[in-house]
């Protein structure tokens, strides 16, 4: 299945849970789902309408799928690792999703979205503990050091997602050295610090059926 090439914006509003899916724009007044927080297309402003358990389970995978930008075979072979790993299903997926390379340089403020930091990584501008990686899929081990590479420092979005950096924060379990657009995973996240409103015990019923 391609890739989804529509409005991000309607990603959040069908989800009902903002994603931030385009940057510092989810950040600005020009938000599209703070401005219209109710699903899009025609009939998106009715009401009380009731939700099977599987559609509940299926919105919570759609959304935590769309948040990091996968495809459903992607998310499924993520899901399959995570249930044969030791320790509770749910919670090692969304810790595999979190060691993503695109989602990290995009938690290190070297991006503004992971769909940027995707774009970034394909094109070479990052290296881990010295070499190159081009794939956004790669998962980074504690103690890895990720950089921008030297000849990327100077591009713009690359400078202006580190301008907002302070705005966004940094996840504890990671560490910048933001005037040296060097990142250390100092550990792997435990599920506390993962602080958006997911329940991922929901995708695992899913996938169970």
């Amino acid at each position: 299945m391609a890739r989804y090439a529509g409005s991000v914006c309607r990603i959040c509003r069908r989800e009902n849970l903002k994603l931030y899916l385009k940057g510092d724009r989810c950040y600005s007044d020009k938000c599209a789902f703070d401005r219209r927080s109710y699903p899009p297309g025609e009939h998106g402003q009715r009401r009380g309408r009731k939700i099977s358990d599987y559609g509940i389970q299926l919105r919570e995978k759609q959304k935590v799928k769309r948040m990091f930008g996968l495809s459903e075979k992607q998310f499924k072979l993520f899901f399959m690792r995570a249930d044969r790993q030791k320790g509770v299903t749910g919670t090692n997926l969304l810790i595999a999703l979190e060691r993503r390379l695109d989602n990290i340089v995009y938690r290190l403020g070297f991006v503004n979205s992971r769909s940027q930091g995707r774009h970034l990584v394909r094109h070479n501008h990052f290296v881990i503990n010295g070499k190159k990686v081009d794939i956004p899929s790669y998962l980074v081990k504690v103690g890895d050091v990720i950089e921008v590479r030297e000849k990327s420092r100077k591009i713009q979005a690359i400078s202006d997602s580190m301008d907002g950096v302070v705005r966004r924060g940094i996840p504890q379990w990671l560490e910048l050295e933001k005037e040296n657009m060097k990142g250390v995973v100092k550990n792997f996240p435990a599920r506390e610090d993962l602080t958006m409103p997911i329940q991922e015990q929901l995708i695992v019923e899913l996938y169970s059926k």
